[in-house]
This record gives structure tokens, C-alpha cells and sequence, in this order.
């Protein structure tokens, strides 16, 4: 008895895994007002399907969209334009996760500020 209970304890708790968001409305719930940071970058992004911000020192400016469950964003910067990609989006805490290629590509995570 006491080896389950302390294996049970070993198990991660849900609560640590990530959420997915399916909708534009919850996403713009958490997103909206607020910025997006991690790694050399710091995005906003805007209810009327607008990205800015910065990027490894460069300006980043882009559109989204919400399409089929999907956040489909193009992104532009002055060394390089990232083009049409939708996302899985998937939220923790204050973190919120981009996966590219509708969920088979690599993963992003950014703090929600």
C-alpha cells in the first residue's frame, strides 16, 4: 500500500499540463492588452488581426487570424518574412505554447506580461 501512494506521488499533477485553446475568443482572453515575451522576443497581439513588436533586436510586425481551431499568423522583419503558419495553442500559468504546423512543428513558449 505504501509503494502506490508514493508512486501516485510521483505522478506529474494535471494541473501542470498545458490547456489548449480552440477558440479566438479565449484566446484574445489571455492575450489581449498584455505582451508576449520569451527568448529574444517581445510580441503583442492585437484584437484586429495585428503582431508587433520585437524580435533578436529587429522590428516584427505581422497578421493572425483564427481558423479552425488554429491561430494562422504571418510574421515580417527586415532580415526575413515568416509566412502563412497556423498553430496549435495551448496555455499553462502564464506561459502560452505555439506549436507550428497545426501542432506538428516546433514549439514556442512565451510568457504572458
Amino acid at each position: 500500500m505504501r509503494l502506490i501512494l508514493a508512486l501516485l506521488l510521483l505522478l506529474p499533477a494535471p494541473a501542470l499540463a498545458f490547456e489548449r485553446v480552440t477558440d479566438r475568443a479565449a484566446f484574445l482572453s489571455l492575450v489581449e492588452g498584455k505582451r508576449l515575451t520569451g527568448d529574444g522576443v517581445s510580441l503583442q497581439v492585437g484584437r484586429d488581426g495585428s503582431i508587433a513588436g520585437r524580435g533578436f533586436g529587429f522590428r516584427v510586425s505581422g497578421g493572425w487570424d483564427w481558423r479552425e481551431g488554429y491561430f494562422c499568423r504571418t510574421l515580417d522583419t527586415v532580415i526575413r518574412d515568416f509566412p502563412l503558419n497556423c498553430q496549435l495553442v495551448a496555455v499553462r500559468g502564464d506561459t502560452v505554447r505555439f506549436v507550428a504546423d497545426r501542432g506538428a512543428g516546433d514549439v514556442a513558449d512565451l510568457r504572458i506580461r
